[in-house]
């Protein structure tokens, strides 16, 4: 998005070298680890990153030159400790996520294993899957601008046998898509993650659209091919309701969720992200009460990569599912942990990108090393968010047909 990040690298006594970068949201939920910026309007438009990077060259520099590069949980703690804010506010997540990553990165290099097999490694994790690709080829809200709430409208490609094919699969319902937005009329830039931002009348005639993109490149919507959405419903709720401005309706906690649960009836939509705001949690419980058994409930903003909130979450019976960012908790340990947390408790996870991205692909290798089953790297489209996807191709030919892809399984 043109906004300066963080890039960190962790050098060890045998002269590897490991990197990590830090992403950055635009959706951003309010309990999100702190993403430090400088807020100076004279340089980058407050957005610069000096503090951040301040921070990375002395304070965590001086806590963890001589530790081992193996042990990450002891190198995450300690940045914890010398931070000591719940929301890591002094250090800032990103300048810690940064440094946490490249200390992956460069134990992985030093034992001269792929940074997937290195990942698994931390949590005894021997089985690797390849991951379901949610790819959101039509933006809206606060990632496009144009007149559509809600965020992304996404394809699940379940019905293949390998990654390669899924993803082939996602290309060509792509370039599909622009030809039925062009023969409409419609405009076929980009938003920020690479899918497609025409002005539309109304959310569900991105859905119809959708549809005739599968049908055209030769798929069929609701067997081999699903839908997705992420409505970040927190960006239009005000007020204790939910508006949809593009449509000029609002509706209560109940009616938005009947407004959710209508169109899963209609389109072969399996998976809802935020569905309702991150603080309504008793709307939340109506949703999962009412759908929750056959469409994936995902938390984001509503759990924020946060063990302890999940925690919560199962407790109540609230979503069934969590998105994994790791720049909302800060480090790889704690986004670990979160992982397995969800897993233990039948909640399944989808590991996902945000919509400021950098050419890292560390993602893809986590998504494969937690067998996480699903993840979110945007359209097929922008430099950001191929790197991902061109890193699970490569680990899937390493790999060999030891990763399996199991589709609607996931």
């Amino acid at each position: 998005r043109g906004n300066p990040t963080i890039e960190a690298d962790v050098f060890l006594e045998s002269g590897v070298m490991g990197r990590g970068c830090a992403p950055s949201g635009a959706s951003t939920g309010s309990r999100e680890a702190l993403e430090l910026r400088d807020k100076d309007d004279g340089r980058y438009l407050g957005k610069g990153v000096l503090k951040a990077v301040a921070n990375a060259n002395t304070q965590i520099r001086e806590l963890l030159v001589g530790r081992s590069v193996f042990d990450q949980a002891d190198i995450d703690r300690a940045m914890i400790a010398l931070d000591g804010t719940e929301a890591k506010s002094k250090l800032g997540a990103n300048a810690m996520l940064a440094v946490s990553l490249a200390c992956a990165r460069a134990a992985a290099a030093e034992k001269k294993v792929p940074l997937y097999e290195y990942i698994a490694s931390l949590k005894n994790q021997t089985i690797f899957t390849m991951p379901v690709p949610m790819m959101n080829i039509i933006n809206g809200g606060e990632h496009a601008d144009n007149t559509v709430d809600i965020q992304e409208f996404m394809i699940e490609p379940v019905g293949f046998s390998s990654f390669s094919e899924a993803l082939r699969c996602g290309a060509e319902v792509f370039h599909a898509l622009k030809s039925v937005l062009k023969a409409q009329g419609l405009n076929t830039n980009v938003g920020d993650e690479g899918g497609f931002a025409p002005n539309l009348r109304t959310n569900e005639e991105a859905l119809q659209i959708l549809m005739q993109a599968i049908d055209k490149a030769g798929y069929k919507a609701g067997e081999n091919v699903m839908l997705a959405l992420d409505c970040a419903s927190s960006e239009f709720y005000k007020d204790g309701k939910y508006h949809l401005e593009g449509e000029g309706k609002s509706f209560d906690s109940e009616g938005f969720a009947e407004y959710l649960a209508g169109l899963t009836r209609q389109y072969p939509i399996i998976s809802i992200e935020d569905g309702l705001d991150e603080s309504d949690w008793a709307g939340w419980k109506v949703l999962t009460d009412k759908i929750g058994q056959k469409v994936q409930l995902v938390g984001d903003d509503l759990f924020v990569t946060n063990p302890a909130i999940l925690q919560r979450g199962i407790n109540e019976g609230v979503a069934n599912s969590i998105l994994i960012k790791f720049n909302q908790i800060g480090t790889l340990t704690e986004t670990l942990e979160a992982i397995y947390l969800a897993k233990q408790n039948n909640y399944s996870t989808v590991i996902s990108h945000r919509s400021g991205e950098t050419e890292d692909s560390f993602i893809a290798d986590l998504a494969v090393a937690t067998a996480a089953g699903q993840i979110k790297t945007g359209s097929l489209c922008r430099s950001d968010r191929v790197s991902k996807y061109n890193q699970l191709l490569r680990i899937e030919q390493e790999l060999d047909g030891l990763a399996a892809y199991r589709g609607t399984a996931e």
